[in-house]
């Protein structure tokens, strides 16, 4: 018997907050509308297979598996993504999360988030996307996990300068500990300002507490030209600026339909005609989507350069 299930998992624009509270790692999620979708066939007369590149998601699938006590089943795995690699948009975490989903749906069971967690973080530090809602998440080892509600209807322009990030040697680093020490004070305020604009439904808020976020961790992983980008983007009427804090995007928070406006993304593109690449996104909940219930965006996106800048 060959058993099939199929989910769809949201990638990210980077954090709305990232650092350490009294030491422990935690970030803020900002799930967008642009999915990697997998299909796992699952059975005990199937051999493992998986695409070139997904071991992460083969090993989480595996994993799932033998947690259900499936360990004689094999699965082979189709995935089906376009989010960007190594730009902090948490492409892997949305491969993997689908799949272990994807053997969920096929099992007929709906695994617990913390149990996502746990499977994610023993393959290495994740977002917490597979999280409903926005959520609060210690990425690195899990000892953190809170829902901070639900998004607030807002539009993110996703700005990418270039380059490529490694999670793995970033987390790595010798020096960040400390660095995110000597920022918990910006941190927790911006933490404060994020959780407010969620309970009162102010973007407003919300823009404010990640542009302190997104400065803060400029001595980290610097942004080229960020404060010039605030204060251009503020100017256009932009609620502010996020990142991802160990990624190369940047997301402009904009007003819903606002990130699709012509006349908007064109000013910005003829500011920085360094952009490798633009995506006009929206925030969305974190969690998993099973086929026929989901609307939205699958992939794609506007390469700067081709962008209507006329």
């Amino acid at each position: 018997m060959i058993l099939q299930g199929t989910a769809l998992m949201p990638g990210s624009c980077g954090e709305l907050v990232q650092g350490t509270l009294q030491g422990v790692n935690f970030l803020v999620t900002c799930p967008v509308n642009w999915f990697s979708r997998v299909t796992v066939h699952v059975g005990p007369s199937l051999r493992d297979a998986y695409p070139a590149g997904r071991s992460k998601t083969a090993r989480a699938v595996r994993k799932l598996l033998d947690w259900c006590g499936c360990e004689d089943f094999g699965a082979v795995i189709e995935v089906a993504s376009t989010i960007p690699v190594g730009k902090g948009m948490a492409s892997s975490t949305a491969d993997l999360a689908a799949g272990c989903y994807a053997v969920a749906a096929a099992l007929g069971i709906r695994p617990d988030p913390a149990l996502i967690a746990r499977i994610a973080l023993s393959i290495e530090p994740s977002d917490g996307t597979f999280l409903p809602g926005i959520a609060l998440f210690d990425h690195v080892r899990g000892r953190l996990r809170e829902g901070l509600g639900n998004p607030l209807s807002l539009g993110i322009l996703v700005l990418d300068f270039g380059g490529r990030v490694d999670t793995l040697g970033f987390n790595r680093r010798p020096d960040l500990r400390d660095l995110n020490r000597e920022n918990e004070p910006q941190v927790e305020r911006a933490l404060d300002l994020v959780r407010q604009g969620l309970l009162q439904g102010d973007p407003v808020l919300l823009g404010q507490g990640a542009t302190m976020s997104t400065l803060a961790h400029q001595r980290i992983l610097p942004k080229p030209r960020l404060e010039e980008l605030i204060d251009f983007a503020g100017r256009l009427g932009a609620y502010g600026v996020n990142v991802a804090h160990s990624g190369t995007v940047a997301g402009v928070l904009v007003a819903p339909g606002m990130e699709r406006d012509c006349g908007f993304t064109c000013r910005i593109l003829e500011r920085f005609p360094e952009l490798k690449a633009c995506y006009p996104l929206r925030l969305v909940g974190g969690g998993p989507r099973f086929p026929g219930k989901i609307s939205g965006r699958r992939g794609g996106g506007c390469r700067a350069e081709a962008s209507t800048r006329g």
